[in-house]
């Protein structure tokens, strides 16, 4: 962790409201040849739970999984929020927050199922290729294959089915459909502008991140996990030390409330009148 890196999470430590967003695999999970086998390492996880118990402290998972299949493998679930499908689900909390129904209309229902159908067929052709279906579309991976045969199946399934209406994102070993227009980045920026948030952390691996990444300004604090081209101003080399990294930045958060609510007036230690969250 750089010095820098170590002055920027004291800083968003002290924040009135702290928005905090982690995508899930290679991040808080190591990536795995089986999606379904993912899970966050311990530390990671303990860490997450440690800041969403924080006041003032929001905390969300926003990941390329769908909504239900990033619950089950991150056994998370309230106070921590989860985002999926690359900003198209959000959970219950989180759609009161922003005021979301329904996922698709009756016209999307219907591309979503014909896409999913032909998709199945170009997976069931290809051994090691797998098929994920989501609520607003599917993903089709290609991790565990061999590197060309998986980069050939990706190309022929943008080719048949990159059309008008069904847009595609491609990730590591990975390319994702959908019947919505989303991206991380919009969720993001939804997530601080309902909360009134003040800076936000977001943590990434892959190239959908970049859409959360390219919108981070001020005081926001982007971290890239692993490595690769990025416009986040900071990076770590793994998993591993982005969990080291969530405690300190807990450890700080909750340090400094502490401090504020050491005077019974009202008066933080440093001179400041602290207001109750909303």
């Amino acid at each position: 962790m750089t010095g820098g890196l170590t002055a920027a999470l004291d800083r968003i430590a002290g924040a009135d409201r702290l928005l905090v967003t982690l995508d899930f695999d290679g991040v808080l999970a190591p990536l795995v040849d089986d999606p379904s086998a993912s899970r966050p390492l311990p530390g990671s996880a303990d860490a997450v739970r440690r800041l969403a118990g924080l006041d003032a402290t929001t905390v969300v998972l926003v990941s390329g999984r769908g909504r239900d299949d990033l619950a089950a493998v991150s056994g998370f679930g309230p106070p921590i929020g989860l985002v999926g499908s690359h900003g198209a689900e959000f959970d219950a909390q989180l759609s009161a927050l922003l005021g979301r129904g329904g996922l698709l209309d009756e016209a999307q229902a219907r591309r979503r199922s014909a896409l999913i159908e032909g998709l199945r067929e170009l997976v069931d052709g290809t051994p090691g290729s797998r098929l994920e279906t989501k609520p607003a579309g599917a993903a089709v991976h290609v991790r565990g294959m061999e590197p060309a045969a998986g980069a050939a199946l990706l190309e022929r399934v943008g080719a048949e089915w990159v059309r008008d209406g069904i847009e595609a994102t491609a990730g590591k070993d990975v390319l994702d459909l959908t019947v919505l227009r989303t991206t991380k980045g919009a969720a993001v920026a939804a997530l601080r502008e309902a909360l009134g948030a003040g800076p936000v952390l977001f943590a990434g691996d892959d190239i959908t991140d970049e859409t959360v990444f390219g919108t981070l300004t001020g005081d926001d604090v982007g971290i890239k996990v692993g490595d690769g081209d990025t416009a986040a101003g900071y990076r770590v080399a793994d998993p591993q030390e982005l969990g080291r990294l969530l405690h300190r930045l807990a450890d700080a958060r909750a340090a400094g409330i502490r401090a504020a609510g050491t005077r019974a007036d009202g008066i933080r230690a440093d001179g400041i009148r602290s207001e109750p969250a909303p």
